[in-house]
C-alpha cells in the first residue's frame, strides 16, 4: 500500500511536472508571438512616420528653393536698378567735368582780358597823373603828403574833441561811484589816528651828565656806541643829545638805555653794558606783544610766530612821521570794508593790508624796495600767492588782481587822509622842486609851478609847439614820470594848459 502510494506520488510529481512544463512552453510560445506583433507594429509605425518626414521634408527644400529663386530674382533686379543709376550719375559726372573745364577754360580767357586790360589802365592813370602834377605843379608824393596833413589836422580836432568828451563822461561817472564807495567805507573805519614822531633826541638833566656819558677819554659812549650800533652825537645844544642810526630799533634801544642810565647815574662801561642788554630784552618783549596785538585787532590767525615778531617790529618804524604798526592795522581794516563793498575776498584783502608794508620792518637791513623784500617775507612764511600778489603790487599802477587794488586804494586812504602824515619843511621844498624839475624836462614845456602843497602840478606849454593831441599826451607823459621817479602820498594832479594869444595895436 506504501508502495502505491509512493508509485503515485512519483507518477502524480512527473505528471505535475510535465503539464508544468508544456504549460510553460504554451506560455512562452503565446508571449513571442505578442512581442512579435508589437515589433512588427512598431516597425510599420515608423516607417510610416519616415515617409511623412520625407514628404515634409521635400516639401520644406520645394519651399526653399523657391524663395531662393525669388530673392535671387529680386536681388539681380536691384542690382540692374542700381547699375543703370550709376551709369546714369557717371554720365551726369562727366558732363559736370565738361563744364568745369569750359568754364575754367572761359575764366582763364577772362582773367587775360582783366590783365589786359589792367595793363591799359595802369598806363592810362600814369599818364593821366603825369597830366596832373604838369598841371598842379606838385609830383604824387608831394599832393599825397599834403593831403594827409590836411586829413590829419582835420581829424585831430575832431580826435581831440572826442578824448575829451569821452574822458569827462568816463571821469565824472566813475568819480561819482569811486566817492560813493570810499566815502562808506571811511565811515566806517573808525580806527584813531595816532601820530608817532620817533624822536633820536634825549634830554639830559644838566649839561654835566655829557661829560658822565663821554667817560674818561671817552670810554662810556664807545661802549654805548659800539653795543648798539648807533652813534651818539654831543654837541653845544643844552641839555640834549642826539641818536643817530639807520636802524630805528637799535636808535631805540640806545634811547632806553641812556634814559636808565641818565635816571640810575651810575655811567660805568659795566653798567652800561648790563642796561644795554635789559633794554635789548624789553624792546623784543615789546616788538613781540605789539604783533600779537595788531593780529588780534585785526582778527588774522594762523601766522607764523616769527611771522608776528616781524610785523611787531614796525611799531619801531615810521614814513613821513606816521607810525607803520597803525598805517598797516588800519589798511587791513579799510581793505576788509572795501572788499565787502566789492565784493572781493574779505581774508585775501585782510592779510594782504596788515603783511603790505611788512618790507619796511627790516628795509634799512636788506638791499631791495619794501615790495620786494615784503614778497620775500612772505614766501618764506608760507603765505598764499594771491597775499604775495597783493602785497608785491600794492605800488603798481594795475595791479593783476581785485584784492591788490583794494591794498593800493586802502594804502593811499590812510597815506592820504587830513593829519595822516607830515613832512619837514626842507623835504617839503624838495618834493615842490622835484614836481617842476621833471614837468620842465619835456620839450615844449614853457614853465610850471606846483600848487596846493604839491597836488597838483599846472604846466604851460607854448602852443606852436604842442596842439591839443599833444597837450594830452605830455599830460599822461608827466603823471607816468612822477609815478615812476618820485614816493608820495595820495595823489598828484598834473594840468596842462595850452593858451594861445594873439595881440595888435591899432594906431
Amino acid at each position: 500500500m506504501e508502495i502505491f502510494i509512493l508509485v503515485v506520488l512519483v507518477v502524480g510529481l512527473f505528471g505535475g511536472f510535465g503539464a508544468g512544463y508544456l504549460t510553460r512552453k504554451q506560455w512562452a510560445k503565446n508571449r513571442q508571438g505578442t512581442i512579435e506583433a508589437r515589433i512588427e507594429k512598431l516597425l510599420a509605425e515608423a516607417k510610416t512616420k519616415q515617409k511623412e518626414v520625407l514628404l515634409a521634408a521635400q516639401d520644406k527644400a520645394l519651399k526653399v528653393l523657391e524663395d531662393s529663386k525669388r530673392d535671387a530674382k529680386q536681388i539681380r533686379q536691384e542690382t540692374e536698378i542700381a547699375k543703370r543709376r550709376l551709369e546714369k550719375r557717371e554720365s551726369l559726372f562727366d558732363q559736370k567735368l565738361m563744364d568745369l573745364e569750359n568754364k575754367k577754360q572761359d575764366l582763364a580767357d577772362k582773367a587775360d582780358k582783366i590783365n589786359n586790360l589792367k595793363e591799359e589802365i595802369g598806363k592810362i592813370r600814369d599818364e593821366q597823373v603825369a597830366k596832373l602834377e604838369k598841371i598842379a605843379g606838385f609830383t604824387k608824393s608831394e599832393a599825397e603828403k599834403i593831403l594827409m596833413e590836411n586829413t590829419e589836422r582835420s581829424i585831430a580836432d575832431n580826435l581831440t574833441q572826442r578824448i575829451q568828451k569821452l574822458e569827462s563822461e568816463a571821469s565824472e561817472e566813475l568819480e561819482k561811484r569811486a566817492k560813493e564807495v570810499l566815502s562808506v567805507v571811511i565811515e566806517r573805519c573808525a580806527s584813531s589816528h595816532a601820530q608817532e614822531n620817533t624822536s633820536s633826541v634825549i634830554d639830559l638833566p644838566n649839561d654835566e651828565m655829557k661829560g658822565r656819558i663821554i667817560g674818561r677819554e671817552g670810554r662810556n659812549i664807545r661802549t654805548i656806541e659800539q653795543l648798539t650800533g648807533v652813534e651818539v652825537i654831543i654837541d653845544d645844544t643844552p641839555q640834549a643829545l642826539t641818536i643817530s642810526s639807520f636802524s630805528p630799533i637799535r636808535r631805540q634801544v640806545a634811547k632806553k638805555a641812556l634814559e636808565k642810565l641818565i635816571f640810575d647815574g651810575r655811567i660805568h662801561p659795566a653798567r652800561i653794558e648790563e642796561t644795554i642788554k635789559e633794554a635789548k630784552q624789553e624792546i623784543a618783549l615789546d616788538i613781540k606783544k605789539a604783533g600779537e596785538a595788531a593780529v588780534y585787532e585785526v582778527g588774522v590767525a594762523g601766522l607764523d610766530p616769527q611771522l608776528v615778531q616781524i610785523i611787531g617790529r614796525l611799531k619801531y618804524r615810521t614814513s613821513y612821521s606816521q607810525n607803520i604798526l597803525n598805517h598797516s592795522v588800519e589798511v587791513a581794516h579799510l581793505s576788509v570794508l572795501l572788499a565787502e563793498e566789492l565784493g572781493a575776498d574779505v581774508s585775501i584783502a585782510k592779510k594782504a593790508g596788515l603783511l603790505h608794508d611788512i618790507g619796511k620792518a627790516v628795509d634799512h637791513e636788506i638791499q631791495g624796495t619794501h615790495m620786494e623784500i615784503g614778497r620775500d617775507i612772505c614766501k618764506k612764511y608760507k603765505i598764499s600767492e594771491d597775499i604775495i600778489k597783493a602785497v608785491a603790487e600794492h605800488h603798481q599802477d594795475k595791479p593783476t588782481t581785485l584784492e591788490g587794488l583794494i591794498v593800493k586804494v586802502a594804502d593811499a586812504i590812510s597815506g592820504a587822509r587830513p593829519g595822516a602824515r607830515k613832512d619837514t619843511y626842507e623835504n617839503y621844498l624838495q618834493r615842490l622842486e622835484e614836481l617842476e624839475n621833471i614837468a620842465k624836462s619835456f620839450a615844449g614845456v614853457e614853465k610850471s609851478y606846483a600848487i596846493q602843497a604839491g597836488r597838483e602840478v599846472r604846466v604851460f606849454v607854448t602852443p606852436d609847439e604842442v596842439d591839443d593831441l599833444g597837450a594830452h599826451k605830455l599830460a599822461k607823459d608827466i603823471a607816468e614820470r612822477i609815478e615812476n621817479e618820485l614816493k608820495y602820498p595820495g595823489e598828484i594832479k598834473v594840468n596842462v594848459i595850452r593858451e594861445k594869444r594873439v595881440t595888435e595895436y591899432a594906431r
